[in-house]
C-alpha cells in the first residue's frame, strides 16, 4: 500500500510539474504583403531573408492589391509592406493619421513615376531605320495632336494609354489624370491584367519599334533596360493631388504625382512588438543603380525573387551590413555561405 501511495505521489508530482512547465510555442510568422511587381517582390524577399536568418523569426506572405493590402495593414492583418509609396492613397493617409500604420525609412532615393514613351518615338533611331514619329512631343499637353501615333487598335480615332492594373493606387491617379489633362475623349484608358502583362505589352512594342505611351516607375528593370523619355507634367500641387487620388472626384485637377518617397510600411502593433525589426527597417537604403541592375538581371533570367534577393545580399554586403547590429549581420553572412 505504501508503494502504491508513493507511486501515485510521484505520478501526481510529475503530472503537476509537466502542467507547470512553460510551453515554448513557435512564434507566429511575421506577415508580409506579397507584392506583385519586381522591385516590391525583390525587396520583400530581401527583408524576409534577413528577418529569418539574422533574427531567427519565421515569416510568410499574403497576396492582395495595393489598396486591400494597405487596408489589411491598418487592421494588423498583415504587418509589413516592403515597398510602400507612402502618402499616395487615401487608405494610407487615413490609417497613418489615425496612428495605425507607419512608414519607416527612405528606402530607395531617386525613385520616380510618370508617363513615358520610348526615345525613338521623339528622336527616331537611325540604326534601326526608325524616323521620329512625334518630334515635338515634350509634355502631356502635346498628346492630343499625336493620338494617331499611339493609335488604339480596338478604338479607331483614339490613342491608347497603358495604365497600371486595376487595384493599384496609380491606376486611380492615372485615370483621373486623363480627365485632368483633357485626354479622356482622345485616349483609351487601357489597363493590363497584371504588372507582368503591362511589362510584356511595353517590351513587345519596344522590340518591334512601335510607338507606345505608358505609365511606369522606378526602381524597375524596364527603366534600366530601355531608353525612355518621361513626359513633362504641371508642377506638383497638393490640393490638385488630392483630387487625383479620389476616384469619385468628378473634377480632377492637373498636377504631377506626389514626389516619390519609398518606405517600409508597418502596422503600429508590429512596431511595438518588434522594436528591433523596426530599428532595422528604418535604416534600410537601397542605391538605385545596383537595385535596377539586380531587377534587370532577375527579369532577364527569370530568377525567382527569393533567389535574386540572396544574390543581391552576396554581391552587396557593404549595402546591407550597415543596417544591422554586428551579430545579426554575422548570422546573415553565415547563412549566405
Amino acid at each position: 500500500m505504501k508503494g502504491i501511495r508513493a507511486w501515485l505521489g510521484a505520478a501526481g508530482a510529475g503530472l503537476w510539474l509537466s502542467m507547470a512547465a512553460p510551453v515554448h510555442a513557435e512564434p507566429e510568422p511575421i506577415r508580409f504583403a506579397d507584392l506583385n511587381w519586381e522591385s516590391g517582390s525583390l525587396i520583400t524577399e530581401l527583408l524576409r531573408y534577413i528577418v529569418e536568418t539574422g533574427y531567427g523569426l519565421p515569416t510568410n506572405t499574403q497576396p492582395g492589391t495595393t489598396i486591400t493590402l494597405e487596408t489589411a495593414l491598418a487592421k494588423n492583418d498583415i504587418q509589413v509592406i516592403a515597398e510602400e509609396w507612402a502618402g499616395r492613397s487615401p487608405v494610407w493617409v487615413k490609417a497613418e493619421a489615425e496612428g495605425k500604420v507607419a512608414g519607416l525609412g527612405d528606402t530607395v532615393k531617386g525613385a520616380t513615376e510618370g508617363w513615358f514613351v520610348p526615345e525613338y518615338v521623339v528622336k527616331g533611331d537611325p540604326a534601326k531605320g526608325i524616323a521620329p514619329l512625334a518630334p515635338d512631343l515634350r509634355s502631356v499637353y502635346d498628346l492630343p495632336k499625336y493620338k494617331d501615333v499611339f493609335k488604339d487598335p480596338e478604338s479607331p480615332g483614339k490613342g491608347r494609354f497603358l495604365n497600371s492594373p486595376i487595384g493599384w493606387t496609380s491606376e486611380v491617379v492615372n485615370a483621373q489624370k486623363l480627365k485632368a489633362y483633357g485626354l479622356s475623349d482622345q485616349y483609351v484608358n487601357f489597363r493590363s491584367g497584371s504588372g507582368a502583362a503591362l511589362d510584356a505589352e511595353i517590351a513587345s512594342s519596344i522590340r518591334l519599334g512601335k510607338p507606345v505611351l505608358f505609365y511606369y516607375w522606378s526602381p524597375t528593370p524596364l527603366l534600366g533596360r530601355y531608353k525612355l523619355i518621361q513626359l513633362e507634367e504641371p508642377a506638383f500641387d497638393a490640393q490638385a493631388w488630392a483630387t487625383l487620388t479620389n476616384a469619385d472626384n468628378p473634377n480632377p485637377k492637373p498636377t504631377r504625382s506626389l514626389p516619390s518617397k519609398l518606405s517600409i510600411g508597418v502596422s503600429t502593433p508590429f512596431q511595438t512588438q518588434y522594436p528591433q525589426l523596426a530599428e532595422f527597417f528604418a535604416k534600410v537604403q537601397l542605391p538605385i543603380e545596383p537595385l535596377n541592375k539586380a531587377l534587370a538581371d532577375m527579369s532577364k533570367s527569370r530568377t525567382p525573387p527569393r533567389q535574386a534577393s540572396e544574390a543581391f545580399l552576396r554581391n552587396h554586403p557593404e549595402v546591407w551590413q550597415a543596417w544591422l547590429p554586428k551579430e545579426v549581420a554575422a548570422k546573415v553572412t553565415a547563412s549566405l555561405q
